[in-house]
């Protein structure tokens, strides 16, 4: 299982609709994640910054497997109104760096 943590930045005044977009994610959309390997995916906003935690069996082989999925290409055209930077969903990212850890 691998954590990865994922920054990402809202367009400016998009904060409440986002807010109220990600109360309740389409339930398939959720199927899909678990299915390619989602365990757990938490989002922090702090102003328009969002940091995303993510649980997953595979980080890459999860946004490969998604790219093309219809239910995420939908989500992902919402989400691309609201981002400052669309996400191509290229599966070539490996997320931020960790720096340190107490645990």
């Amino acid at each position: 299982m691998q954590r990865v943590a994922v920054h990402t930045r809202l367009k400016p005044g998009r904060e409440e609709e986002y807010d109220r977009v990600h109360a309740t994610i389409p339930p398939e959309l959720a199927t899909r994640l678990r299915a390619a390997g989602v365990r757990s995916w938490r989002i922090w906003r702090s102003g328009r910054e969002l940091f995303h935690e993510i649980e997953v069996t595979d980080y890459r082989a999860m946004r490969h497997a998604l790219a093309d999925d219809p239910v995420n290409l939908a989500w992902q055209a919402r989400m691309a109104d609201l981002l400052e930077v669309e996400d191509d969903y290229s599966g070539e990212d490996d997320g931020l760096p960790m720096v340190w850890s107490l645990e």
